[in-house]
């Protein structure tokens, strides 16, 4: 016993003293005497409460950086009152776990305002499945997944979101293969002998004159695509994603467009940082509006470069104006320009054509044709490309399916409308925005339908270095808020002498002129809705 109690009492001495002296090669290899003695040395007329504060932040420098220990997905309501999801972020601060950010993602689902009892339930049974299933991801398998992660390595959080999110895919693939195979199972049934021929036609009588030919059918039209699937659930990602970057920001003591900005910038602070101009929605309509304004779904107010934003709301005369096709009603493969009003494709490009001749200041068309008319966005760009912007919003992919084909230039437009929502990450929205850039068109970064009262899409658009953000007309609480951190961030830029400012809008045709003229074209005169409507009712 004496021998077995004196070996215990040698190993333990052992451990002891290898336990001494990984400690003294820790202070050695981290200079902590001499910290010490350079802290007790310039603290000599501080308060001992005041060592112990230099201390402590001596020692947090040392410290094991903050990891995530716990992400928690909650169901809350959006700026419309309907479900979405909240992400919060714990991570572990010197061994206690502390509740660093919380984000709201909007939701990928469209609003319908005269949309039929049915049709209403079936989308909020829908809208509730992708939240609950979004919670459970986030409070189940992403926050195992993430604990131990440090928030400041983005790239790795991502790849670990989009892992999990492609093996969502592929489970659900498999649950459908299988549903498919079980009831192709289930009808299995004896075949029935096949039906009678049917009879033929009878024949013509002799002399019976032919009948009159058939007019020719008018073309038909491309129908249209079908929807891009989207994965129950997805929006975990995309809010995970937007939480931990908020969170990196927020333990650096960063805003949160320069954190976007630096993983742009591969981590190299740029020296300017712009503010995107302002696209304000000034009247929507739509077809579902009376009057004579069905050709558009909104008209939007554009300031000039050079304005700040704190100028550029309320809509003053002198803006650019931008006009915003949305969805319209076909018939026989003409679009509804008015109520009962139709015309072809071709007719739809002189149309566009004749609006940009009589106004010149509206410098944007989005979304003027449907995504299948490839052979019309082509026209229209090569008719109006050099004298405003034709930008694809609703007519553009996802971005994970634009990323996917690594291809933006799908339609011939001159920029692409982005939104954070589903699956895509900040890493996502890191390489998009590159791949945009690339091809010299520009980028809008728009809200969703169903907005929140989140104004970190902001934050977002400054950091990516967007041309253009779109988040609707200045009405309701959750626009206003983003309107106002837009104004803030331009605020500290400004104090911070890291503004940059936007060129102004400059299009081949007008330089041309200016350069055949001998001097600089005229100044536009601003346009006011009536006046488009009013134009509209002519043509």
């Amino acid at each position: 016993m004496g021998e077995e109690g004196g070996g215990r009492s040698c190993g333990t001495t052992r451990e002891l003293q290898k336990l001494k002296q990984q400690a003294m090669e820790y202070y050695r290899e981290n200079d902590v005497p001499r910290r010490l003695e350079e802290l007790l040395n310039s603290t000599f007329y501080l308060q001992p409460a005041d060592v112990y504060g230099h201390l402590a932040n001596c020692f947090s420098k040392l410290a094991k950086p903050p990891t995530i220990c716990k992400v928690v997905g909650k169901n809350v309501l959006d700026g419309l009152g309907l479900p979405t999801l909240q992400v919060e972020i714990f991570c572990t601060i010197q061994n206690f776990p502390k509740n660093i950010c919380s984000v709201v993602i909007s939701t990928h689902f469209e609003v319908h305002e005269n949309a039929s009892p049915e049709l209403a339930e079936a989308e909020e049974l829908e809208r509730l499945d992708a939240v609950s299933t979004a919670v459970q991801w986030v409070n189940e398998t992403i926050t195992e997944e993430l604990q131990g992660l440090v928030p400041s390595n983005q790239a790795e959080v991502d790849q670990v979101l989009r892992t999990f999110f492609e093996n969502k895919v592929q489970e659900d693939k498999e649950r459908k293969e299988l549903e498919k195979n079980l009831k192709d199972s289930t009808v299995l049934s004896p075949q029935s002998p096949p039906p009678p021929p049917p009879p033929p036609p009878p024949s013509k009588k002799k002399g019976q004159k032919q009948g009159r030919m058939e007019t020719a059918a008018e073309k038909p039209i491309i129908p249209a695509e079908p929807p891009e699937a989207v994965l129950c659930g997805s929006m975990a990602i995309g809010a995970v994603s937007l939480a931990v970057a908020k969170t990196s920001a927020m333990l650096d003591n960063n805003p949160l467009y320069l954190n976007i900005a630096l993983l742009k910038h591969h981590q190299e602070q740029p020296e300017k940082l712009t503010i995107p101009l302002l696209m304000v929605s000034l009247v929507s309509c739509g077809k579902s509006s009376p009057g004579k304004l069905n050709l558009m779904k909104e008209v939007i107010c554009i300031p000039h470069p050079g304005l700040t934003a704190k100028q550029s709301p309320p809509p003053k005369p002198e803006m650019k104006k931008s006009h915003d096709g949305g969805k319209r009603g076909q018939s026989k493969g003409k679009y509804e320009v008015m109520m009962g009003t139709y015309k072809s494709a071709a007719e739809m490009v002189d149309l566009y054509v004749d609006l940009i001749n009589k106004f010149p200041s509206i410098i944007a068309l989005i979304d003027p044709f449907r995504k299948e008319d490839s052979e019309q966005w082509d026209s229209i760009y090569n008719a109006l490309g050099s004298r405003c912007y034709i930008i694809a919003g609703t007519a553009s992919q996802s971005i994970s399916k634009l990323l996917e084909e690594g291809n933006v230039s799908i339609l011939k437009y001159s920029g692409l409308i982005i939104r954070h929502t589903n699956q895509t990450t900040m890493s996502d929205l890191v390489e998009i925005t590159s791949l945009i850039h690339g091809k010299k068109h520009i980028a809008v970064f728009g809200s969703t339908e169903g907005e929140s009262s989140d104004d970190s899409l902001v934050d977002l658009a400054v950091g990516l270095g967007v041309r253009f953000i779109k988040l609707g007309g200045l009405s309701r609480g959750e626009r206003v808020t983003k309107y106002n951190r837009l104004i803030t961030i331009e605020e500290e830029l400004g104090q911070n002498g890291t503004l940059g400012f936007n060129e102004e809008h400059t299009f081949f045709y007008w330089n041309k002129e200016a350069e055949k003229a001998g001097e600089l074209p005229e100044v536009p005169e601003p346009i006011f809705p009536t006046e488009v409507a009013e134009e509209l009712a002519k043509l």
